[in-house]
């Protein structure tokens, strides 16, 4: 046989396994285990910080030049809950405005519906029902909302309704209900917020509630079909149990300081690495307006400057929060940073950090000592170090 034929195969056949194996170290869990992705989850890429955008305005649909920004930065997105009302009249008019702009931009992207399991907000025209002067003339829908113990009147937080899960007619309206915005707006599956069904109003029927928001959202996600994204806000929770197994997303929504303590951290990271070994994403959401700087001064609340000052701490904090979330980072963990939910709460702001090169994790993270805060992790553009206790952080790239 030719030697120079022999040659060129044996470099053919190197050359294809170790890009096999390169390929497949892409998708490697912290442990060494192999994550395994879904045919119709987004793309994943170690190229730069995986990032996960969530958003809306409820004056108006994005500028062309809002769009480039945030597509340029990542491939998974969610409509947030009132986008567009204003301009297009009805939630998920915003929500299939943005789908197709997306979709035209970047074909590939996937783009989530939003809807709530707890409070009936009422931007969709499937909610409009649900405010105190229409809602006594639809009483098939009161029947809906959550009567309060002591009250006995609607319960509701300012003006907003309860949902009641423990209601099966409720719960059959609702799957309904979200699989019909899901496909209206063309959205590639659905963000569904609040896993708890306001189980303490409830305290004696707590694991009832549970229960019934499992059965919902194994419902929604049968409604849905095998090939739509279920991502549900904490569902990593132990109230959530019922509800994880039928999530193909999980996130950490950190909406308040306790939860970004030392040991919620580290439970975290624990838990996006169960996650990962499930199979399913995970979204790291950080928002500086439960950082304990804005905790303690209630200036950053209030004012014309408000966006202003959270856009600096925001600035500010960026390397420790990066590093919180890049210590426990596995495959299909994303990041998501900012401060509230509205597009002017970082959506559109630049931070030249998530665009550096980053590289495929080279191990797990490292703990300096069993009772020490401080934790190390290496990937092959940048070396992360964490304090979770002093709250410090260095990330150095290269």
């Amino acid at each position: 046989m030719n030697k120079t034929f022999l040659f060129y195969t044996s470099i053919y056949i190197v050359v294809t396994f170790w890009s096999c194996v390169i390929a497949q170290n892409t998708n490697l869990i912290s442990d060494g285990s192999a994550f395994e992705v879904k045919a119709f989850y987004p793309k994943f890429s170690w190229d730069t910080t995986p990032m996960y955008y969530m958003f809306g305005d409820p004056k108006r649909v994005l500028l062309p030049e809002e769009v480039a920004h945030i597509a340029k930065r990542t491939d998974f997105i969610c409509i947030e809950k009132s986008h567009g009302e204003a301009q297009l009249g009805a939630a998920e008019l915003g929500a299939k405005h943005e789908v197709a702009t997306f979709k035209k931009v970047k074909p590939e992207m996937k783009v989530l519906f939003y809807f709530n399991s707890a409070y009936a907000w009422p931007f969709t025209s499937y909610n409009k029902a649900f405010v105190q002067k229409k809602i006594d003339q639809h009483p098939e829908l009161k029947k809906f909302l959550i009567v309060d113990p002591e009250t006995k009147e609607l319960a509701k937080r300012g003006s907003t309704y309860f949902f009641d899960v423990l209601n099966p007619e409720f719960r059959d309206w609702w799957v309904n209900t979200v699989a019909k915005g899901v496909e209206f707006s063309g959205a590639d599956g659905a963000f569904i917020d609040q896993m708890h069904g306001f189980s303490w109003l409830r305290q004696d029927r707590s694991k009832e509630v549970q229960k019934a928001m499992g059965d919902m959202m194994t419902a929604l996600k049968t409604k849905l079909g095998p090939d739509k994204i279920l991502l549900g806000n904490n569902a990593h929770t132990k109230s959530a149990q019922y509800v994880f197994p039928v999530i193909d997303a999980n996130m950490f929504e950190h909406y308040s300081n306790d939860l970004l303590s030392k040991e919620k951290l580290l439970q975290d990271w624990e838990d996006m690495l169960r996650i990962a070994k499930a199979g399913k994403m995970s979204i790291f959401r950080i928002g500086v307006e439960y950082d304990s700087v804005t905790v303690a001064n209630e200036e950053f609340y209030k004012g014309k400057m408000r966006n202003e000052r959270f856009a600096a701490l925001s600035k500010e904090k960026i390397e420790y929060y990066h590093a919180c979330y890049l210590i426990g980072a596995q495959p299909y963990s994303y990041f998501q940073y900012g401060w509230g939910w509205q597009l002017a709460h970082g959506s559109l702001l630049d931070y030249p950090e998530l665009e550096k090169p980053l590289g495929k994790p080279k191990g797990s993270f490292v703990r300096k000592s069993a009772d020490s805060w401080e934790f190390t992790r290496h990937f092959e553009h940048a070396s992360v170090w964490v304090n979770t206790e002093t709250g410090k952080a260095h990330i150095s790239w290269y």
